[in-house]
């Protein structure tokens, strides 16, 4: 590829985490008040302005939301300035709307970028879904039981069976995964949103999680499996309809085989993906933004497939000089 394409897809990734950076600080302002919609709405209405300043052609894949259903950043919208390269876009604003209202833990804005029709347009219902790191990259089956699944995770981490760690949504529906798990003797650890963070977090030298298991949103199937895309992780996914009415949504959107075991390149394919994620409170991962006289302190990774290189940045914000999204 030529050398000024290398460099346009460079600045694209940095341009990318300053919408990913404004999200996160007009939300985190909400952090802890206890309203969901405002914190989510504070994120969307930030990110929809910062990508008016963002020369690209782009296409939301994953949104907020059909256009009825989402007066901004709605599956088909375009964003960007209409003079750079076409791409197509996954993002979730606000991950972890709930965590920000409460003042939780672990909730971030994330963007995805992909060239045209690389990324599985996933409707809004749910996924089963499995994540892994490298060193378990192509090993697994999510249609396998989980006990067999956990002890072939174990050989090819080199751990003791009760040393593996297994992140898992805590919700009702995975009462029997929870069991399943406890009876093989592995480790959890239950969360309550942020399933994105989960997944990028088995591809962390550093993190205690080995392996996401679960239901979760098929949205944040597709951005968990972007970013696994640029950490050389392994991604899994089957959609989970909760109604006839949503399957048949989804073969509207294109989904021509409704019960398919999505592979990792079928979520997130081609060779030029673009991850960014920025905290808006506390996580594994990454700080939350924290407030400063007449400033703020974000912090953000980005990640690119094609050189794998991931960056942590570590912005300081003057609100006196920055433009206000």
């Amino acid at each position: 590829m030529p050398d000024e394409h290398r460099n346009m897809d460079r600045n694209l990734a940095l341009e990318i985490v300053r919408v990913t950076e404004a999200a996160a600080l007009s939300s985190a302002r909400l952090m802890g008040k206890g309203d969901e919609k405002a914190a989510d709405q504070a994120a969307v209405d930030s990110m929809r302005r910062a990508f008016d300043n963002v020369d690209v052609t782009g296409t939301i894949v994953i949104g907020e939301g059909e256009r009825d259903e989402a007066p901004m950043l709605y599956i088909g919208e375009k964003v960007g300035t209409g003079n750079g390269p076409a791409i197509d876009i996954a993002l979730d604003p606000l991950e972890g709307t709930t965590i920000t209202a409460n003042g939780g833990y672990n909730a971030t804005t994330v963007v995805a970028a992909a060239e045209s029709g690389k990324f599985l347009h996933a409707p809004d219902t749910y996924m089963m879904k499995l994540a892994v790191g490298p060193e378990a990259k192509g090993i697994l089956d999510i249609t396998d039981p989980v006990p067999l699944t956990l002890k072939r995770l174990a050989k090819a981490l080199d751990k003791y069976l009760e040393d593996i760690t297994v992140c898992i949504l805590d919700r009702p529906r995975h009462e029997e995964l929870i069991r399943n798990v406890r009876e093989v003797g592995c480790r959890i650890q239950l969360i309550s949103d942020g399933d994105v963070s989960a997944a990028l977090a088995t591809c962390m030298p550093d993190s205690p999680v080995d392996i996401l298991l679960g239901i979760g949103g098929a949205p944040e199937g597709v951005l968990s499996a972007a970013a696994m895309r640029c950490m050389g992780g392994d991604f899994q996914g089957q959609l989970k309809f909760r109604s006839d009415e949503e399957k048949a949504r989804a073969v509207k959107m294109g989904i021509s085989e409704p019960d398919k075991i999505y592979t990792l390149d079928e979520l997130a394919g081609g060779d030029n993906v673009i991850f960014c994620a920025t905290g808006v409170t506390d996580g594994e991962m990454l700080r939350g933004v924290r407030f400063t006289p007449r400033g703020a302190i974000t912090n953000s990774i980005v990640m690119r497939s094609r050189s794998r290189t991931v960056r942590w940045i570590t912005a300081h914000h003057h609100f006196d000089y920055k433009p206000k999204y």
